[in-house]
C-alpha cells in the first residue's frame, strides 16, 4: 500500500511565487507520507495571456522549471509527477505541454506531451472560450511509466473526453491514471466528476487528478475539486477549493483482486 497525492494550487502569473507555492505544498504532501506527489497543469504559470507561456519554454532534460522537479523529487525522495510545463517544439511560435515524471533520484523517467487540445466554445454571449490549439501542439504518444509503485499513465486535462486513450493504456497494464488539469470553472461544475469516476470505473483504475483551482490573472477560473479515486468510482480524498493536498492510500494487490473478480476488461469484444 502506498500513499499518494493530489496537489490544487491557484497559479500565478509570477513563477517565482508558483515554484515556492509548489515547495510548500510537495513539503506538506511529504509529510503525509506520499510516495507519489501530482502537480497540477500549468503549474508554473497561468498568465495573462496564452502567449505567455513561450518566454518560460525550456528543452528537454534543460532549464530552470525540470531542474526544480528533479530537485524536489530528489530531495524528498518521491516519484513526481510535474503538471505540465512549456517544453519546445518543432514549430517556433507553439509549445508542447508536457507531463514529466520523476523518480526518487530526480530523474526523469517518463514524458508525456498532451495529445488532445481544448479548442472549443463554452459561451456565445460571455465569450468563454479556448484555443490551445493557437499556442500549443499536440502530442502523439500515449505513455504508462512502469514503477515500484504501479503502472502510470499519464494524461492531461482535456484527455479526460477521450475513453480510447485510456483503453489503449491497457496494452501496458496501466493501474494508476495521473490527470494533472486546469479544468474550467464552467465544465468543471457540470462534468469533473463524473468523468473521473467514469475513467476511474470503466478501466478498473486509481485515478489521481491535481487541478487548479481559483481565479487567475486573466480572470480565468479554474473549478478545483483535486481528487483520489478507486477503481470502484469511490472518492478517497478531495481538496474542493483554493490550494491544499489531497493525500490517500492506494492498494494495487486489491486492485488485482478487484480485476480478477469483476473481470470486464477482459470482456470486451470491440476490439
Amino acid at each position: 500500500m502506498t500513499n499518494v497525492a493530489a496537489i490544487q494550487m491557484v497559479s500565478t502569473d509570477n513563477v517565482s511565487e508558483n515554484l515556492q507555492q509548489a515547495e510548500k505544498l510537495i513539503e506538506e504532501a511529504v509529510t503525509k507520507r506520499a510516495k507519489l506527489i501530482t502537480l497540477p497543469e500549468n503549474f508554473p504559470l497561468m498568465g495573462k495571456h496564452d502567449e505567455d507561456r513561450l518566454q518560460i519554454t525550456e528543452s528537454f532534460d534543460d532549464g530552470p522549471l525540470q531542474l526544480f522537479l528533479s530537485e524536489q523529487s530528489k530531495k524528498y525522495k518521491i516519484w513526481l509527477l510535474g503538471g505540465t510545463i512549456p517544453l519546445k517544439s518543432n514549430t517556433p511560435e507553439k509549445v508542447f505541454a508536457t507531463n514529466l515524471l520523476f523518480n526518487p533520484h530526480g530523474e526523469c523517467i517518463a514524458r508525456y506531451d498532451k495529445i488532445h487540445l481544448f479548442d472549443v466554445v463554452l459561451d456565445d454571449r460571455s465569450g468563454e472560450s479556448y484555443r490551445e490549439s493557437k499556442t500549443f501542439e499536440s502530442g502523439n504518444d500515449i505513455v504508462v511509466a512502469q514503477t515500484e509503485i504501479g503502472n502510470i499513465g499519464l494524461s492531461v486535462c482535456y484527455d479526460l473526453r477521450f475513453p480510447e486513450m485510456y483503453r489503449k493504456m491497457h496494452n501496458k497494464n496501466v493501474q494508476i491514471i495521473t490527470a494533472p488539469s486546469a479544468f474550467t470553472a464552467t465544465t468543471g461544475k457540470a462534468h469533473w466528476e463524473t468523468l473521473l469516476k467514469a475513467r476511474a470505473i470503466e478501466n478498473l483504475c486509481y485515478l489521481v487528478a491535481s487541478n487548479q483551482g481559483g481565479v487567475h490573472a486573466n480572470g480565468r477560473e479554474t473549478w478545483g475539486h483535486s481528487m483520489i479515486v478507486d477503481p470502484w468510482g469511490e472518492i478517497l480524498a478531495e481538496v474542493k477549493e483554493r490550494t491544499g493536498v489531497a493525500v490517500a492510500q492506494i492498494n494495487i494487490e486489491k486492485q488485482n483482486n478487484l480485476r480478477e473478480r469483476f473481470p470486464a476488461l477482459t470482456h470486451r469484444q470491440l476490439d
